[in-house]
C-alpha cells in the first residue's frame, strides 16, 4: 500500500480521509466566504485592509482563495467516488 493510500485510509468504510491540500483548501475558501460577507453586508475588505488595495500581497491572496476554491471542486469529485 503507497503512503499516499495510507494517508487516505480511514476507519470507516466508505469515508475518505482529508489530506492537508483539502483543510488548506477549505481554510482558504472559509477565508474568502466570511471576506465576502463582510464586504456584502459592510463594504469592509479585510483583505485589502491587511495588505493595501490592488497591492501584490492582496492579489497573491485573491488568486489563493481562488485556487483553492477551483481545487475543492476537484477534492469534492474525489470524496464523491466509492472507494
Amino acid at each position: 500500500m503507497a503512503l499516499q493510500d495510507v494517508a487516505r485510509t480511514s476507519i470507516t468504510p466508505g469515508v475518505h480521509a482529508l489530506t492537508t491540500a483539502d483543510w488548506v483548501a477549505f481554510t482558504l475558501m472559509v477565508i474568502g466566504g466570511l471576506n465576502w460577507g463582510l464586504v456584502g453586508a459592510f463594504s469592509f475588505d479585510p483583505i485589502t485592509a491587511l495588505f493595501g488595495e490592488h497591492s501584490i500581497a492582496s492579489r497573491v491572496a485573491y488568486v489563493l482563495i481562488g485556487l483553492s476554491s477551483v481545487y475543492a471542486l476537484y477534492a469534492a469529485t474525489k470524496l464523491a467516488q466509492p472507494l
